[in-house]
């Protein structure tokens, strides 16, 4: 079994692309639908939202989300 390692961000050229998933409104998994550095000093991510492309868009750490009640 060959092993493919994840992408070099080619802004930093330290860290790699690492992918994101999430649910959409109806619950369903959409893949990949972000890639961001490992490289915390970078910030480099790219990212899908209603089919438009955004690149570098301003990353949290989440420790504010509130998690949605159910």
């Amino acid at each position: 079994m060959d092993i493919i390692g994840l992408p070099r961000c080619q802004r930093c050229t330290n860290g790699d692309l690492v992918p994101l998933s999430d649910f959409g409104s109806q619950g369903a998994a959409i893949h990949y639908k972000a890639w961001v550095c490992t490289n915390p000093d970078c910030g480099f991510n790219i990212k899908i939202r209603n089919g438009d492309v955004y690149l570098n868009e301003p990353v949290s750490d989440g420790a504010m989300h509130a998690p949605r009640s159910r």
